[in-house]
């Protein structure tokens, strides 16, 4: 019987040490600050790299105009190298993702870089008189515009499918 006593206690301790880790990581994890808020973006000025693209693109590069303060841009870039692809983030007010993405590249290509792999759905819609189409995927849902000269323009994103109507109306060309 003297080893079931030394087995007993192998457990009792291996109890023992399991009880005092979990004691120890519940401590941490009240006392150890956390916030679950998505970080605060800082808001950049896209001007003079609109300026650039609509001198140097084969098409005609879209900027939102007249969208409230409430949507704060966040990214922005322009590839002439890479089928002069353009590029304006932004955080719309609810705190979602919206991106108005355009390129020469072959579309299909490009559209599903920018939508994040979505794919096209039956349902088109008219903004300012163009038809674009919505697409849905696990990441991001889209609105896709083919435009003139060859180029495409996809407004993607977290938000809904009304701040990307919202956006795509916001666009402009001058």
């Amino acid at each position: 019987m003297a080893g079931s006593n030394g087995k007993q206690k192998t457990v009792r301790s291996m109890l023992l040490s399991l009880g005092v880790t979990a004691l120890a990581a519940g401590s941490a994890y009240l006392f150890i600050p956390h916030d679950d808020h998505a970080p605060d973006l800082k808001r950049v000025d896209y001007r003079v790299e609109l300026l650039t693209a609509r001198r140097a693109a084969a098409y005609p590069v879209a900027a939102p105009q007249g969208l409230p303060d409430t949507w704060k841009a966040t990214s922005v870039r322009y590839q002439a190298d890479r089928n002069d692809r353009w590029h304006l983030g932004f955080q719309d007010p609810e705190g979602q993702y919206v991106a108005v993405e355009q390129s020469t590249q072959d579309s299909a290509d490009f559209i599903d870089d920018a939508s994040q792999g979505a794919h096209a759905t039956e349902v088109t819609q008219k903004i300012d008189g163009r038809t674009w189409t919505r697409y849905t995927g696990g990441r991001y849902d889209a609105l896709v515009l083919k435009g003139p000269k060859g180029s495409t323009t996809v407004v993607a994103g977290t938000a809904s499918f009304d701040r990307l109507t919202a956006m795509a109306q916001a666009l402009t060309t001058s």
